[in-house]
């Protein structure tokens, strides 16, 4: 087939891109502007054209959209004009992913990684929603198996339609509302059914909402405070690397800081062990070596470490940062300086409060603009809501050397090059702590 797939340069769209390239059809993309993505897709033989553009639309027999893509789009309008199929991603799903064993990660956070430490166990295709290192890419492409290893996305509902062999759900946690029209009823109904579509399901024992299915539907429950034990933070080659034994299974190492980490592993171990060895597992493991922007360390210096960090949700920002603080106590460093661009309005007044209570400990805290994703603009006086860590607001920072500087109405405030610096968010904070933007 040919196959257009507009908004290519998002991290899932072109994950689908890709594995379609691979299975020998035809594709092409557009976006909105370049971005390392799309650089990526078009050295890869994709052809994408930037901006939206009536003239990409040729012969395609199947076009494919992102979630965020609106109806007056000129690509969709030329498609639809010429008869050409035009579908959402959460719709094309059915028939990108028929024919596949699936392995469908779920949650609010943590799917990326857990779909990433799953993929480094178990051989099969895979598309995740970030890069993995182990393999260089969000997307592995294995021929000869029919196993996919799929992240998949609560926030349009496209989870509903990955026809799981195994469904693996780290957390139920309220996310994307706006999505479910606030009906936490609809929400919580759209989890429960991904669930049962599943044969086999790997189910985090002690989510407030996975809880209530106990006795309801059969899984291989995971307890994470009485199943994960001896937990531990250790460095190697001065990376981050978390020991745990798990259950009756023994003990295992994964990278990355954090019972968070523990638990996404634990989890994959587990959705793993229904068809492997679990000495493979445990060898297997060790491959995993995280994934770009999370916890992801852009810069390595005898007085600093600068940390790159994807966390737009508090619960795994808290979680990251109490890993924070285990590295820099390993590191010997007083000095924690958290840097937040916050994402969407919606997301960060929703859960105010919880992200007040996020950076506990960190000797500085530098807030940037909110990423808007979008979203129109709404007042959210962060000055007074954050005052216990006396912030200090900025407009961008800027990456120089082993440190950073913080930039407000084109003048550095200052500059930090000492102790550990990480920044977190989803939008182009990761392209500024890491120069690249």
């Amino acid at each position: 087939m040919k196959i257009h797939f507009i908004g290519i340069g998002g991290i899932g769209i072109s994950g689908l891109a890709q594995f379609m390239q691979y299975r020998g059809h035809e594709v092409s993309g557009s976006d909105i502007s370049n971005s390392a993505i799309t650089k990526k897709l078009i050295a890869s033989g994709i052809k994408v054209t930037v901006p939206h553009n009536a003239l990409a639309i040729t012969n395609q027999d199947l076009v494919v959209h992102s979630a965020i893509i609106r109806p007056d789009n000129p690509e969709v309008i030329e498609a639809k004009a010429k008869g050409i199929e035009v579908v959402a991603r959460r719709e094309a799903l059915p028939q990108i992913l028929k024919g596949s064993k699936v392995y469908s990660v779920a949650g609010a956070h943590g799917k990326s990684t857990t779909t990433a430490i799953l993929a480094s166990i178990m051989n099969g295709s895979t598309i995740i929603g970030a890069e993995s290192k182990a393999f260089g890419s969000n997307v592995r492409y294995e021929k000869d198996s029919d196993i996919m290893i799929f992240e998949a996305d609560e926030s349009d509902g496209s989870f509903l339609n990955t026809n799981p062999y195994c469904a693996v759900v780290i957390n139920a946690e309220p996310e994307h509302m706006e999505y479910y029209d606030y009906n936490y009823d609809r929400f919580y109904d759209s989890y429960k059914t991904f669930i049962k579509s599943a044969g086999h399901r790997v189910l985090n024992a002690e989510d407030v909402f996975l809880s209530t299915l106990i006795g309801e539907i059969e899984a291989n429950w995971l307890y994470p405070t009485k199943d994960i034990t001896n937990i531990g933070f250790i460095l190697i080659d001065d990376e981050p690397h978390t020991k745990f034994s798990l259950k009756e299974l023994g003990n295992f190492v994964v990278w990355g800081f954090g019972t968070h980490i523990a638990l996404d592993a634990s989890l994959a171990i587990l959705a793993a062990i229904e068809s492997m060895d679990i000495e493979d597992i445990r060898k297997n493991l060790l491959q995993f070596k995280g994934i770009k922007k999370r916890f992801d360390i852009v810069g390595l210096e005898k007085e600093s470490v600068i940390i790159d960090d994807y966390g737009h949700h508090p619960t795994e920002i808290k979680a990251t940062f109490e890993s924070v603080k285990e590295y820099a106590k390993l590191k010997g460093f007083d000095k924690i300086t958290a840097i937040w661009q916050p994402h969407k309005y919606s997301r960060t007044i929703d859960n105010l409060k919880e992200f007040v209570n996020c950076f506990e400990g960190a000797s500085e805290l530098i807030i940037l603009p909110v990423w808007a994703a979008g979203e129109a603009i709404r007042d959210i006086d962060f000055k007074n809501e954050f005052q216990k860590y006396n912030p200090i607001m900025a407009d961008s920072i800027k990456r120089v050397g082993s440190g950073v500087e913080i930039v407000k109405n084109h003048q550095t405030l200052k500059t930090i090059d000492k102790g550990l610096i990480i920044s977190f968010g989803a939008g182009d904070i990761t392209y500024q702590i890491r120069g690249t933007l």
